[in-house]
């Protein structure tokens, strides 16, 4: 009769597949939840904030005539560029042309009257005591003195009706994209009109007003204050558009808010912007978003979280092997990740997947993953040691067959 011996490492397998399933799973019959975990860590983020805004012109001039008189040509392109000092209009000029010469003749008057009252004072002073008195003197002098006065009035005049004959061409004085002309050639203009001929609108750069509620400016002033804030020297601010297109350019902080408005309770904060392309026009709604500083905070990826019906934020974290729902209190979002400045801490571990019937004390069993560049959840490829230590059974049971006869007889 022959009796077949089992090697030892074929025993100790069998042992081990015998064992297992009830080594395996949980009181109850159920093995733990496997869940997928990462590590936090505090870190320097910035604070950014998102603010609605409105474009507004830097510059928005409304073209008036300073002269009355008859449009003549109308010199520019609606919707082109033009410069500053570039002419815009053209008004008939006949009179202002005729007043200049008017004026220069009372200026060539006044001049030749200055020459001889500057002679006869000359002389009278001269014979002072031989033939002319002290009051003759004085009355030379007086006509002198009233001669240069006239004088200055005809040039005053002139320089009027200079200006007068120039201001006949209206030019544009900014440089910006034109509208389009609201009068005619051959229409009637008066001088200061409130009526505007046209309006030049300066596009480039372009000025945003952002809204921010007076209360988060305090928020912001206190977490300064309490040094969890650092600010940055110069605040800096992105776009998006209303299309959610990013906008390219970063803009600077122009003028700072100082008012509170009384109906909506927000403070406006006006940023520029480089709009060489002119995307950005006058009146578009644009979402903003400014960086205020660095605040030391731990960065959760908002899908780990969730929010209940009143807006508390919670993750769950897991501990000594068991689940834990932790509240959190966030200073707004970075890269799709909350900035989360209380209820966590440096090294906890948060379960950023298998959220799904998760409840308080609850075993798990961890399972390391990482996100990659589009937010999207992977598993962490991890050393297999079982694999290893199959392996070396298996060395270990052909080390024993061969020790051993395959055949042992009574």
């Amino acid at each position: 009769m022959h009796k077949i011996k089992l090697s030892t490492g074929a025993a100790m397998a069998a042992a081990v597949l015998l064992a297992w399933p009830a080594a395996a799973q949980a009181p109850g019959g159920m093995p733990p939840k496997q869940v997928g975990v990462v590590t936090l860590e505090l870190q320097e983020v910035p604070r950014l904030v998102t603010l609605p805004g409105r474009a507004v012109a830097a510059s928005d001039a409304e073209i008036r005539p300073r002269v009355s008189g008859i449009v003549t040509d109308i010199l520019y392109d609606p919707g082109k560029r033009i410069d500053a000092g570039n002419p815009m209009f053209t008004i008939e000029d006949t009179t202002y042309q005729a007043n200049l010469a008017s004026a220069e003749a009372q200026v060539s008057s006044a001049q030749a009257q200055v020459t001889q009252a500057q002679s006869s004072y000359d002389r009278t002073r001269k014979l002072l005591g031989s033939g002319t008195t002290q009051a003759q003197v004085e009355t030379a002098l007086a006509t002198l003195d009233q001669a240069k006065a006239t004088l200055q009035s005809a040039e005053a005049s002139r320089t009027l009706a200079q200006a007068d004959l120039d201001w006949t061409t209206v030019t544009s004085p900014i440089a910006g994209i034109a509208s389009v002309a609201a009068i005619s050639v051959g229409d009637l203009v008066t001088a200061n009109q409130a009526d505007a001929l046209a309006t030049v609108t300066q596009l480039d750069p372009i000025e945003v007003d952002m809204y921010e509620p007076s209360s988060r400016i305090l928020n912001v002033l206190d977490d300064i204050s309490d040094g969890s804030l650092t600010l940055s020297e110069t605040l800096n601010a992105t776009l998006t558009l209303e299309n959610g297109r990013t906008y390219q350019a970063v803009g600077e902080m122009v003028a700072p808010g100082v008012t509170v408005s009384t109906s909506t309770g927000s403070i406006d904060t006006r940023f520029r912007f480089e709009n060489p392309d002119n995307l950005i026009l006058p009146g578009m709604f644009l979402r903003g978003q400014v960086e205020l500083g660095t605040t030391s905070a731990i960065l959760v990826s908002q899908s780990a979280t969730k929010r209940d019906k009143v807006g508390n934020l919670s993750a769950w974290v897991v501990k000594d092997g068991k689940a834990s729902q932790r509240q959190l209190t966030e200073e707004g979002s970075y890269q799709q990740q909350w900035i989360v400045t209380e209820g966590l801490e440096d090294g906890d571990t948060l379960v950023a997947d298998g959220l799904t019937g998760l409840q308080e004390g609850m075993d798990v069993v961890t399972v390391p993953v990482t996100f990659d560049e589009q937010g999207v959840i992977r598993e962490i490829p991890q050393d297999k040691p079982a694999d290893a230590e199959a392996k070396a059974a298996d060395e270990a049971d052909a080390a024993d067959d061969a020790a051993q006869p395959a055949d042992a007889t009574e």
